[in-house]
Protein backbone atom coordinates (compact mmCIF):
# COMPACT_ATOMS: atom_id res chain seq x y z
CA UNK A 1 0.00 0.00 0.00
CA UNK A 2 1.01 3.38 -0.66
CA UNK A 3 0.97 6.16 1.29
CA UNK A 4 -1.21 8.34 -0.42
CA UNK A 5 -3.49 5.35 0.06
CA UNK A 6 -2.40 5.00 3.39
CA UNK A 7 -3.20 8.66 4.27
CA UNK A 8 -6.74 8.24 2.74
CA UNK A 9 -7.71 5.51 4.91
CA UNK A 10 -6.18 7.45 8.02
CA UNK A 11 -8.51 10.45 6.22
CA UNK A 12 -11.54 8.18 6.07
CA UNK A 13 -11.27 6.96 9.44
CA UNK A 14 -11.68 10.38 11.32
CA UNK A 15 -14.30 11.34 8.90
CA UNK A 16 -16.82 8.36 9.94
CA UNK A 17 -15.88 9.19 13.69
CA UNK A 18 -16.77 13.19 13.39
CA UNK A 19 -20.05 12.15 11.10
CA UNK A 20 -20.62 9.13 14.23
CA UNK A 21 -20.16 12.19 16.52
CA UNK A 22 -23.35 14.23 14.75
CA UNK A 23 -26.81 13.97 17.19
CA UNK A 24 -30.25 15.29 15.99
CA UNK A 25 -29.49 18.42 18.17
CA UNK A 26 -27.17 19.15 15.49
CA UNK A 27 -28.88 19.05 12.56
CA UNK A 28 -29.92 22.77 11.79
CA UNK A 29 -26.68 24.00 13.21
CA UNK A 30 -24.37 26.42 10.37
CA UNK A 31 -21.32 25.03 9.35
CA UNK A 32 -18.15 27.09 7.80
CA UNK A 33 -19.97 25.51 4.36
CA UNK A 34 -21.64 28.77 2.94
CA UNK A 35 -25.46 27.61 3.91
CA UNK A 36 -24.81 23.91 4.50
CA UNK A 37 -26.35 22.87 7.88
CA UNK A 38 -24.72 20.30 9.86
CA UNK A 39 -27.62 17.72 8.33
CA UNK A 40 -26.78 18.83 4.20
CA UNK A 41 -22.66 18.72 5.48
CA UNK A 42 -23.26 15.43 7.19
CA UNK A 43 -25.23 13.95 4.00
CA UNK A 44 -22.29 15.17 1.82
CA UNK A 45 -19.46 14.10 3.63
CA UNK A 46 -21.43 10.54 3.81
CA UNK A 47 -21.81 10.55 0.23
CA UNK A 48 -18.34 11.29 -1.20
CA UNK A 49 -16.92 7.96 -0.68
CA UNK A 50 -19.50 6.82 -3.06
CA UNK A 51 -19.38 8.97 -5.71
CA UNK A 52 -15.81 9.20 -5.64
CA UNK A 53 -16.06 5.40 -6.33
CA UNK A 54 -18.20 6.40 -9.16
CA UNK A 55 -15.80 8.77 -10.58
CA UNK A 56 -12.81 6.32 -10.41
CA UNK A 57 -15.22 4.44 -12.56
CA UNK A 58 -15.87 6.52 -15.16
CA UNK A 59 -19.27 7.53 -14.19
CA UNK A 60 -20.42 10.79 -14.06
CA UNK A 61 -21.10 12.33 -10.66
CA UNK A 62 -23.24 15.15 -9.82
CA UNK A 63 -21.96 17.30 -6.98
CA UNK A 64 -24.88 19.68 -7.31
CA UNK A 65 -27.10 16.78 -6.76
CA UNK A 66 -28.54 17.14 -3.00
CA UNK A 67 -27.64 13.50 -1.16
CA UNK A 68 -30.68 11.92 0.01
CA UNK A 69 -29.36 10.28 3.15
CA UNK A 70 -31.38 9.27 6.37
CA UNK A 71 -31.25 11.75 9.49
CA UNK A 72 -28.59 9.68 11.36
CA UNK A 73 -27.28 6.87 8.63
CA UNK A 74 -24.52 9.10 7.92
CA UNK A 75 -21.60 7.29 10.00
CA UNK A 76 -23.01 4.11 8.27
CA UNK A 77 -23.70 5.29 5.00
CA UNK A 78 -19.82 6.60 4.90
CA UNK A 79 -18.32 3.43 6.27
CA UNK A 80 -19.62 1.70 3.93
CA UNK A 81 -18.57 3.51 0.76
CA UNK A 82 -15.18 4.51 2.46
CA UNK A 83 -14.47 0.44 2.56
CA UNK A 84 -15.65 0.19 -1.04
CA UNK A 85 -13.62 3.37 -1.55
CA UNK A 86 -9.88 1.83 0.08
CA UNK A 87 -10.39 -1.45 -1.71
CA UNK A 88 -10.73 0.07 -5.24
CA UNK A 89 -7.18 2.27 -4.20
CA UNK A 90 -5.71 -1.56 -3.34
CA UNK A 91 -6.46 -2.38 -6.92
CA UNK A 92 -4.80 0.65 -8.41
CA UNK A 93 -1.25 0.58 -9.78
CA UNK A 94 1.38 2.23 -7.56
CA UNK A 95 1.83 5.21 -9.87
CA UNK A 96 -1.59 6.00 -9.90
CA UNK A 97 -1.48 6.06 -6.06
CA UNK A 98 -1.43 9.99 -6.13
CA UNK A 99 -5.21 10.83 -7.19
CA UNK A 100 -5.93 9.77 -3.76
CA UNK A 101 -4.61 12.93 -2.90
CA UNK A 102 -7.52 15.23 -3.81
CA UNK A 103 -9.82 12.98 -1.66
CA UNK A 104 -7.81 12.83 1.08
CA UNK A 105 -8.24 16.78 0.75
CA UNK A 106 -11.70 16.96 0.66
CA UNK A 107 -12.11 14.67 3.49
CA UNK A 108 -9.56 17.04 6.02
CA UNK A 109 -11.68 19.89 4.86
CA UNK A 110 -14.94 18.66 5.33
CA UNK A 111 -14.04 16.82 8.39
CA UNK A 112 -12.37 20.26 9.81
CA UNK A 113 -15.69 21.66 8.59
CA UNK A 114 -17.84 19.40 10.32
CA UNK A 115 -15.88 18.81 13.58
CA UNK A 116 -15.89 23.07 13.67
CA UNK A 117 -19.37 23.00 13.26
CA UNK A 118 -20.42 20.54 15.95
CA UNK A 119 -17.60 22.14 18.57
CA UNK A 120 -16.18 18.26 19.21
CA UNK A 121 -15.11 15.45 17.31
CA UNK A 122 -11.57 15.06 19.25
CA UNK A 123 -8.45 15.76 17.87
CA UNK A 124 -7.81 15.08 14.33
CA UNK A 125 -4.78 13.70 12.42
CA UNK A 126 -2.14 16.60 11.42
CA UNK A 127 -0.45 14.06 8.76
CA UNK A 128 -4.32 14.29 7.15
CA UNK A 129 -4.55 18.50 7.15
CA UNK A 130 -0.96 18.28 5.63
CA UNK A 131 -1.23 16.24 2.98
CA UNK A 132 -4.56 17.61 1.81
CA UNK A 133 -2.91 20.98 2.19
CA UNK A 134 -0.10 19.82 0.14
CA UNK A 135 -2.17 18.97 -2.17
CA UNK A 136 -4.79 21.79 -2.25
CA UNK A 137 -1.40 24.52 -2.70
CA UNK A 138 -0.86 22.40 -5.79
CA UNK A 139 -4.09 23.86 -7.72
CA UNK A 140 -5.82 26.09 -5.95
CA UNK A 141 -5.22 29.43 -6.92
CA UNK A 142 -6.98 32.98 -6.32
CA UNK A 143 -8.17 32.39 -9.99
CA UNK A 144 -9.95 28.71 -9.73
CA UNK A 145 -11.66 28.52 -6.51
CA UNK A 146 -15.06 29.62 -7.65
CA UNK A 147 -18.31 29.27 -5.74
CA UNK A 148 -16.65 26.82 -2.96
CA UNK A 149 -13.38 27.88 -1.89
CA UNK A 150 -13.55 31.88 -0.46
CA UNK A 151 -10.24 33.22 -0.26
CA UNK A 152 -7.25 32.00 2.02
CA UNK A 153 -7.66 33.49 5.60
CA UNK A 154 -4.37 34.27 7.00
CA UNK A 155 -3.31 32.48 9.81
CA UNK A 156 0.40 32.28 11.80
CA UNK A 157 3.00 29.88 9.72
CA UNK A 158 3.14 27.95 13.20
CA UNK A 159 -1.04 27.98 13.44
CA UNK A 160 -2.28 24.31 13.72
CA UNK A 161 -1.72 22.17 10.42
CA UNK A 162 -5.60 21.84 10.88
CA UNK A 163 -5.97 25.63 11.27
CA UNK A 164 -3.51 26.30 8.12
CA UNK A 165 -5.70 23.95 5.98
CA UNK A 166 -8.94 25.43 6.82
CA UNK A 167 -7.51 29.11 6.08
CA UNK A 168 -6.40 28.03 2.78
CA UNK A 169 -9.61 26.75 2.17
CA UNK A 170 -11.14 29.84 2.85
CA UNK A 171 -12.88 29.26 6.15
CA UNK A 172 -12.02 31.04 9.41
CA UNK A 173 -10.63 28.83 11.99
CA UNK A 174 -11.16 31.51 15.08
CA UNK A 175 -14.69 31.77 14.35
Amino acid sequence: MTEPIVTLSRALDQAGDVLAAVHSDDLDKPTPCGDWSVRDLASHLASAPARFLQMSRGEEVDWAATPQIPDGTWATTFRSGADDLIHHWHGVAADEAAGAGWQTAEMAVHTWDLAHALGRGGPLDDEVAEAGLAFMQQGLTDENRGDVFKPAVSVADDAAAYDRLAAFAGRDPSA
